[in-house]
């Protein structure tokens, strides 16, 4: 596959765009890669996205890697939150300083762009040739996210889905059942009723939120078992359009939205997604959406002041086809023309991909573990014991069937258009716009940068 010099500008702007994701602080360094050293270890180097206490337990997966052998050395440098890094990685591979890593994590919707950009050798070409690793150990549904034409590019390394959390406190005082969450948008406004408290005509608690976030239209439309965009979601071919406005699966989750923002019952606390799960933190909010891979966090923001439940993904629709799609990020190998390096980032990536290295990170993050043998892991099986919560996570995806709605769509502009929903989302929300010209004014909008995206682009599938 060839990029056109054009795309790397084209795409520069739309990854720009500032997206929620889980990086944070950390440390920002950059350099490249060294290959063999005097003492037989080959020297690679990996960027990641990761911040705060997800970069402490990349940097502890690290450190136990090197220690486990001594024909690898991972250095790992952390470039930023997962737009910076894509912009980073472009300029690194097109400037000819050599100076791109050898390993790159890179979030979901960076998908698209990684198999088109050249840059990349698939996984599956090191997997086909390692008898060792055993494909069918990683979560299916994993597997298919970062697969095109039955050819696995990546592997999962950070993966999450979409959880309602709930106070179990406020449902016990409602009146409602603490172990049963709602599970149809219908049901979460019943509950809303019940769980909003006001004091005069100011809302103290309202009963259910969700930020406005693109992730979350696009989970809505495959709970619906409808697709984002035209041939099959881009999966047998190119994406030229979107067809949620043609589905009428786009309408029915922002009409849904704004009927519950509307009733009174329903609180929104803009696109902010710290905002909303800082409300919910803080008893603002009974219900909210948000990842798995925050919900380590939320149990220590909230401190026991109340317990916290969790349920599935509310649906839209009754269709049985339909589920969540993963979201976070997965580890991509460079075409560094370095088989030594490559060879031995493949070592780091299958190390990653591990029962053990992904027990101990779903224990230290909250992502669930990539590997299905971490759950019979003993540590794993204790800790899921203390922590049923996040059992809600694994559940779920093992119940999502796996077809080319939950796999998600492949477009390479999709940080734009997330953007695009947000913006106009907004002004639903705030009575400015209606549903109908919502979703025909990001559809046009995501077309246009669709069309754009593959005039500049050359592939070959």
């Amino acid at each position: 596959m060839k990029l056109k010099r054009t795309l790397a500008a084209v795409l520069a702007a739309a990854m720009t765009l500032s997206m929620a994701g889980c990086g944070g602080g950390g440390n920002s360094s950059s350099g490249s890669s060294t290959g063999g050293s005097e003492s037989g270890t080959t020297e690679i180097v990996f960027w990641h996205a990761m911040g705060g206490v997800m970069g402490e337990q990349v940097d502890l997966m690290i450190k136990n890697f090197n220690e486990s052998q001594d024909k690898v050395h991972v250095t790992a440098q952390y470039q930023g939150k997962y737009d910076d890094e894509l912009t980073k990685l472009k300029s690194a591979m097109t400037d000819g300083s050599g100076s791109g890593p050898d390993i790159v994590q890179v979030y979901d919707i960076g998908s698209k762009f990684m198999v088109d950009s050249g840059y990349i050798v698939p996984v599956e070409d090191f997997i086909a040739a390692d008898e060792s690793f055993n494909k069918e150990d990683i979560e299916p549904n994993l597997v298919s996210y970062y697969s095109v034409d039955g050819k696995q590019y990546a592997m999962p390394f950070n993966s999450s889905t979409p959880l309602l959390y709930y106070n179990k406190d406020a449902f016990k005082e409602a009146g409602l059942d603490p172990e049963k969450a709602p599970e149809t948008f219908a049901q979460v406004l019943e509950y809303a009723e019940k769980l909003t408290k006001k004091d005069g005509d100011k809302v103290t608690q309202y009963g259910f939120s969700m930020a406005i976030y693109g992730w979350f239209f696009e989970q809505l439309i495959a709970v619906q078992g409808e697709f984002y965009a035209d041939n099959n979601n881009g999966r047998t071919a190119n994406a030229t359009k979107v067809v949620f406005d043609e589905n009428g699966a786009g309408l029915n989750v922002v009409q849904t939205w704004k009927d519950l923002v509307d009733s009174g019952f329903v609180g929104n606390f803009g696109r902010n997604t710290d905002d909303t799960r800082n409300a919910f933190i803080a008893g603002r909010t009974a219900m909210y959406l948000d990842s798995t891979a925050q919900l380590a966090s939320v149990i220590k923001g909230v401190g026991g002041r109340f317990e916290i439940g969790t349920g599935n993904m509310p649906r839209i629709g009754e269709k049985e086809d339909g589920g969540v799609i993963i979201g976070g990020g997965s580890l991509w190998i460079i075409d560094n023309k370095d088989e030594a390096r490559k060879n031995a980032a493949w070592e780091f990536v299958k190390y990653a991909s591990s029962p053990e290295a992904q027990a101990a990170w779903m224990q230290g993050t909250g992502y669930f573990a990539t590997n299905v043998k971490s759950y019979e892991i003993e540590s794993m099986k204790t800790y899921l014991e203390e922590n049923p919560n996040f059992t809600t996570a694994i559940n779920q995806l093992h119940n999502t069937p796996t077809n080319e709605f939950t796999s998600g769509a492949l477009l390479g502009v999709f940080p734009e258009a997330r953007a695009k929903f947000e913006e106009n989302m907004e002004l639903v929300l705030m009575g400015q716009q209606t549903p109908e010209d919502c979703i025909k004014n990001v559809a046009t909008a995501v077309n246009a940068a669709i069309t754009n995206y593959n005039e500049t682009t050359e592939t070959a599938k």
